[in-house]
């Protein structure tokens, strides 16, 4: 019998996205740590099912992936920690350090108007307001003041990347649906 036998084997969302990892053990009664890839960790709040890999790196304690029943996530001071059910005591949560945590989209809380989740916008074209491709959004970076979308786009046959911060003062329109962003921006900046 391991540690982990009370958890559910899964198998992974076909939209599961990675929310976090499991930092250590907290207190001895099987709560844990989270360190969340959001400084907003509402997804984490919101769902009752996390999907978890084990750690890229390190010993693994598990193999394949299990869902973890959460009985309880919230923050304390400056992170989460989070409770699962068949996870009683200290041993049990140590088990899972360095975990990866996935949720599926579908549990992710709806966004207010005019906020977005990143893991939405990647893979979005964007034109400017003439129509100009600009190119397709790899990735997204927080740089303390405001987000900048990365894009990727092609030049003399070469992979280029473009910058552009995502503000209201260069954004002007995000269509998901459509999967285009609209900005206020000339190929040549």
């Amino acid at each position: 019998m391991t540690l982990l036998s009370g958890l559910e084997a899964a198998e992974l969302p076909a939209d599961a996205i990675e929310v976090g990892r499991i930092a250590d053990a907290w207190g001895v009664q099987g709560w844990f740590k989270v360190l969340s890839h959001s400084a907003d960790p509402q997804a984490l709040f919101s769902s009752k099912r996390w999907f978890i890999l084990p750690s890229q790196r390190g010993a693994k304690t598990f193999a394949g992936v299990l869902k973890l029943a959460i009985k309880e996530a919230k923050t304390h001071s400056d992170t989460v920690v989070a409770t699962a059910q068949n996870v009683s005591d200290r041993t049990a949560a140590e088990a899972l350090r360095g975990a990866r945590i996935f949720i599926s989209r579908a549990s992710f809380p709806t966004a207010d108007k005019d906020e977005y989740y990143w893991v939405d916008l990647i893979g979005l074209n964007v034109v400017n307001r003439g129509g100009v491709a600009l190119g397709e959004v790899k990735e997204l970076l927080s740089t303390g003041a405001q987000t900048v979308l990365v894009m990727e786009y092609e030049l003399d046959g070469k992979s280029q990347e473009r910058m552009i911060p995502f503000v209201a003062a260069y954004v002007d329109d995000v269509d998901l649906a459509k999967r285009l962003i609209t900005v206020d921006w000339q190929a040549d900046y």
